[in-house]
């Protein structure tokens, strides 16, 4: 039986950092329905250090961080709030706020494996009066899995289909497959860059903050020494589980296999739209045969020269958006968090061991008080 307070509320900003997606959804003998979804901008100051830190771009003092670290929660908190208004729902209906927070930092191999969200969960609490769930990354690491991806689950609830193999394709900043088989395999992995290293070519060359349905990337031409180069990074070959960010992919590691040559900056903004489109379809072609479906969520959906290519390039998949499917691209991922919020309230495990490659099941996130 649900619990008399169905409602919960999802907030993520991801690897994009192009503001933060709040979901308010409702659980109905456990299954979910978005009731009503806001992205809620980012100031461009607050923006900028969030990718210059997660770049690895800016040295960064700990009271710096301290502050972002609040800057970060209040601009959490001012979704929430945004949401919750527009609904006409209040704060006491809400169960929990799941907040996944901001990713700075995504480290989950080598000898002191972490990963790191800001967004101060009891500002959050604080400032909504609502209980909050956050850090769900971290049991999942000390378990000794990647802590990502986290969404397999959800996507595996909404749009698994026993009469044909699908996948999810999540495209933010980074893109990630969800591959889901007629027998109930789940599996899941980062693929690498979807729009982050386009946003950030497209932010330098045009100052714009993305490439809008993919203009700048079609004046272009793709440059295949350069694409190569890029495909040769070692993530690529590496076999799931794994998991990874924009500490790995950035301008810095695209300027450092330009290697000085001088291109267009056209034909570069269309070698990176091909390098997300032939990434992801390698890993499909590896992990998943016999796809007949690509299910596609996140900003990348709305990117139309990118979604065109990826249907060339995964033909004869049918690939649509999970729109057509009832389930809102944009507020799929904050969905999840509502979702991993309610597991944790019920103390019940949110990982999928076979995606993250954790020891087992683990029940994620802390709880954070409100005072009521």
């Amino acid at each position: 039986m649900e619990p008399a307070r169905p409602l919960y509320l999802g907030l993520i900003s991801g690897t994009s950092a192009d503001g933060i997606d709040a979901a308010l959804v409702r659980f109905d003998n456990g299954s979910p329905r978005l009731l009503h979804g806001v992205t809620h901008p980012w100031p461009d100051a607050l923006r900028q250090q969030i990718l210059d830190i997660a770049q690895g771009e800016a040295a960064v003092e700990l009271d710096a961080l301290g502050r972002l670290d609040v800057a970060l929660a209040r601009g959490f908190a001012e979704a929430a709030s945004r949401v919750l208004h527009e609904a006409g729902v209040e704060a006491a209906q809400v169960g929990a706020i799941g907040s996944h927070g901001q990713t700075v930092r995504h480290r989950p191999d080598g000898r002191f494996p972490f990963t790191l969200q800001l967004g101060d969960p009891s500002v959050i609490a604080e400032r909504c009066g609502i209980d909050v769930v956050a850090d769900f990354r971290r049991a999942d690491v000390a378990a000794g899995g990647q802590g990502a991806p986290l969404l397999p689950a959800m996507h595996a609830m909404l749009l698994a289909n026993p009469a044909e193999d699908r996948v999810v394709l999540n495209l933010g900043g980074i893109a990630n497959v969800t591959c889901l088989g007629t027998d109930g395999r789940v599996l899941g992995f980062d693929t690498g860059p979807a729009n982050g290293l386009m946003d950030a070519w497209c932010a330098r060359h045009r100052g714009e903050p993305f490439d809008r349905d993919g203009r700048f990337a079609a004046e272009g031409r793709v440059d295949e020494s350069l694409l190569q180069r890029l495909l040769a990074d070692p993530y690529f070959d590496l076999a799931p589980p794994k998991s990874t960010g924009r500490e790995h992919f950035h301008l810095a590691w695209l300027e450092r296999r330009l290697a000085g040559r001088v291109l267009a900056p056209a034909d570069v903004q269309a070698t990176l739209l091909e390098l997300s489109v032939r990434s992801v379809t390698a890993a499909i072609g590896r992990h998943a045969v016999g796809t007949r479906r690509v299910l596609v969520c996140g900003g990348g959906v709305h990117n139309r020269g990118l979604m065109a290519r990826l249907a060339e390039s995964l033909a004869p998949a049918i690939v649509q958006s999970t729109a057509a499917f009832g389930v809102d691209p944009d507020f799929l991922e904050a969905m999840a968090f509502a979702w991993l919020a309610r597991q944790r309230v019920q103390g019940l495990p949110g990982n999928l061991p076979a995606v993250t490659g954790a020891r087992g099941p683990r029940v994620l996130g802390a709880i954070y008080s409100a005072f009521r």
